[in-house]
């Protein structure tokens, strides 16, 4: 069955213990700072589920009879089946131009991804690896959308988790019996998290020595007894109209802490038990980590498609399209762009087999993510430069014309050779919220550090760069000439 968007809303009605505001939010169906997120990603499901969009966002599994599941949970065996997988990703994300970081699926691409690389799972643990495989199986079948959490609090970085004041400021097990895992203290960020069904916990960091207990790898649904959620601010609270802020009042997904207040894990939910070298293996020795970033890299392609549809409609907006350095800057707006576009499709194009599945080329990836990481904030801060003013002369609120006087006195003074001054002031909201309101500034953070800091992404390309290749052009070049073959020269030319 493919899940509808009401079907979705109605899993989140589950006394989940969401903290907001110094208080228990109660449903999240509901609640003021989460209700239209919740809208926004049941119309995701709306869409998977309309028949006419069955073959783009759906795929048969294999051996199911017919059964069908989102293309979120595909296992590309081919080229062509890795672009069908992008092409429904793509679609999906276009309904929230790239807005939703942590959409369904971003962590159904890193769980698919550790499937693909199931054979290191069953290296390290027989029985772990089935939990894995049977989870895979679960997840895609359930259609949960999944979060996942994967740092820890930041406190004091110069020292490692168990260095901490409190050893267990960081999530890490405190107790293992026959049932499972009993895991206290909290982890980063839970981005979607009030909006999803479960929650992946594991630790990207690289881990040292007597650090093993915060070396664990499991899932639990988000309303698991002992889970609290710690909301961050919601922008959607704050964002009461549409029309005033069409972006963040209805693509808030949310951060939150997640503290785990001895949070029982059965053994079937856990994929690496107090093992560091293997739960940095769980990302790096399967596909997972550049599966996981590939959706990232198409959902940041269709963002960029979005921010350069804005920008174009500003210069049009402000009558400056025409002006030569204006049409430079779109130029090298619409340069990026496709700078973007063309590193996923070359990622998927140089992708390789991993035994039976077909990945995206991991270099090509993690060159995207160097680059995207510093082009977003540029790409923001060149839109900030074409709107000027325009941005910040806007009504107070959509209720300003509501007030007859107000209302011809914003016909008077909101021109555009373009738009109506309706239309002006409606364009110029939207575009202050994608680049310039909390909720903006929220997202140009999250777009460079999503990925790690950029050292982090750095060091990925540098490890996975064909060096030998490079050098061996240096080596060529050198060895076609020598030093004594040109003091020879110098001899026979001087004789």
């Amino acid at each position: 069955m493919i899940k509808t968007g009401d079907q979705h809303t109605a899993t989140l009605r589950d006394e989940r213990q969401v903290y907001i505001d110094g208080a228990l939010a109660g449903d999240v169906t509901r609640h003021p700072a989460f209700r239209r997120a919740v809208e926004s990603v049941g119309r995701l499901y709306d869409f998977q589920a309309a028949e006419e969009n069955r073959e783009l966002m759906t795929f048969e599994i294999p051996d199911s009879g017919g059964e069908r599941a989102n293309r979120i949970w595909q296992l590309p065996r081919n080229h062509a089946e890795m672009v069908e997988r992008r092409k429904g990703m793509e679609a999906w994300t276009e309904l929230h131009a790239g807005f939703l970081g942590r959409a369904p699926d971003h962590v159904a691409s890193c769980i698919a991804g550790m499937y693909m690389g199931r054979d290191v799972f069953h290296e390290y643990d027989p029985k772990r690896a089935t939990a894995l495989e049977d989870y895979y199986r679960y997840a895609r079948d359930n259609e949960l959308y999944l979060t996942y959490v994967i740092i820890n609090p930041q406190a004091d970085r110069s020292k490692g988790a168990h260095e901490q004041k409190d050893r267990f400021l960081a999530a890490g097990v405190v107790d293992e019996d026959n049932e499972g895992l009993t895991i206290r203290g909290a982890k980063m960020l839970a981005t979607g998290g009030i909006m999803a069904n479960e929650v992946f916990v594991t630790c990207i960091q690289p881990l040292r020595a007597g650090e093993e207990p915060y070396a664990v790898s499991f899932a639990v649904p988000m309303n698991a007894p002992g889970l609290k959620i710690l909301s961050r601010k919601s922008y959607e609270a704050a964002a009461t109209s549409v029309y005033d802020n069409p972006l963040a009042s209805r693509f808030d997904e949310n951060d939150a802490v997640l503290y785990f207040d001895d949070v029982k894990v059965p053994w079937e939910r856990v994929f690496v038990n107090q093992d560091t070298a293997m739960c940095m293996k769980q990302f790096m020795s399967t596909p997972a980590h550049v599966h996981q970033n590939h959706q990232a890299q198409v959902r940041l392609m269709v963002k960029m498609r979005f921010l350069l549809g804005i920008a174009r409609r500003i210069a049009e907006t402000n009558g400056t399209v025409e002006f030569p350095q204006v049409r430079e800057t779109l130029g090298t707006l619409a340069a990026q762009n496709t700078m973007v576009d063309a590193l996923v499709h070359a990622m998927e194009v140089k992708g390789e087999m991993w035994g039976e599945y077909f990945v995206p080329d991991r270099h090509t990836l993690y060159s995207a993510q160097v680059l995207t990481q510093q082009m977003y904030a540029q790409v923001i801060t060149t839109l900030r430069d074409l709107a000027g003013g325009g941005l910040i002369m806007l009504p107070s609120s959509v209720a300003d014309f509501a007030n007859p006087e107000l209302r011809e006195l914003i016909g008077k003074t909101q021109q555009s050779p373009a738009a109506s001054s309706e239309g002006r002031v409606k364009f110029f909201k939207l575009a202050w919220d994608a680049i310039g309101s909390e909720f903006a500034s929220r997202h140009t953070q999250y777009e460079m550090f999503y990925a790690g800091a950029s050292f982090v992404t750095k060091g990925h390309s540098f490890r996975t760069f064909d060096w030998d290749r490079s050098t061996g052009l240096v080596d060529r070049m050198l060895d076609s000439y020598t030093l004594e073959d040109e003091l020879a020269a110098i001899n026979v030319a001087a004789e």
